[in-house]
């Protein structure tokens, strides 16, 4: 179900309200038993995106106040815009299957997005892009720089470990703010390991550890590569790291249920 925030209230939107519009940001998350993972920093992402409207903060606590406290959730929030006029947006989605691996498959044609920092505006180019590895027996394409370094999966951001250094592409490299990647990340730092910013290509990556995170499936190791490096796995590793971000989650805000209009 599709809700647009109006008059103080999320209403329902009626099949086709949305069309001819198009995604200028939006942020998603995943929701289990009332547990989520880096809140305030999705929320810091999508505010930094949306510019300040100044209707932010109560459409942000009416959509919390909709996500239920038990089962799995994966709900996104939007700003849309048609012909000069924007509006907020919550789409309230059960959460989709999950995986623990995956598969990926480098894009070799060019790079499409449009605004490689905000999350949004290139969604629909990029599950295009995934829709293509799949073709290839593939879960997620890779984005390379023109140069060949690899940036970030369609869905996915890409981390990498060289002994026991955790290792992230160069800060050069546009991409999205994965929270899931920045949560992982800061983990290691606070845990005494090294952590490293690199430009590398998909060859320089033959015989490491490869994770593809995001906030819906959290870490997944790269089992495969279509036409590219041999990964290889560590056993056990990416287990204990999902328990030690299973343990930032915390509990949705309390929140009360927000008036809603269901277009009676």
């Amino acid at each position: 179900m599709v809700y647009r925030w109006q008059d103080g209230l999320l209403q329902l939107l009626e099949p086709g309200d949305a069309g001819g519009s198009s995604i200028v940001a939006a942020d998603s998350w995943l929701v289990s038993d009332g547990l989520v993972l880096g809140l305030d920093l999705h929320r810091a992402r999508f505010r930094a995106a949306v510019r300040e409207r100044p209707d932010l903060e109560p459409f942000w606590a009416a959509v919390l106040g909709m996500i239920p406290r038990h089962g799995d959730w994966f709900p996104r929030v939007e700003l849309r815009e048609r012909r000069g006029t924007s509006l907020l947006a919550f789409r309230h989605r059960s959460a989709p299957a999950r995986s623990r691996s995956v598969v990926l498959a480098t894009h070799h044609g060019a790079d499409p997005r449009t605004r490689p920092t905000v999350k949004g505006p290139d969604l629909e180019a990029m599950s295009r892009l995934r829709a293509e590895a799949q073709q290839r027996n593939a879960g997620e394409a890779v984005i390379l720089s023109p140069e060949g370094f690899v940036i970030e999966g369609a869905h996915s951001a890409m981390l990498w470990w060289r002994g026991d250094t955790l290792c992230a592409p160069a800060q050069d490299l546009e991409r999205i703010d994965s929270v899931t990647a920045r949560t992982t990340l800061t983990l290691a730092s606070a845990l005494g390991l090294e952590v490293l910013a690199e430009s590398v290509t998909p060859d320089d990556l033959d015989g490491l550890e490869v994770w593809a995170l995001s906030a819906l499936h959290g870490i997944r190791v790269v089992t495969g590569w279509v036409d590219g490096p041999q990964t290889a796995e560590q056993p056990g590793r990416a287990q204990v790291w999902r328990r030690r971000l299973g343990k930032l989650a915390r509990p949705l805000p309390q929140s009360s249920p927000p008036l809603t209009t269901l277009g009676e």
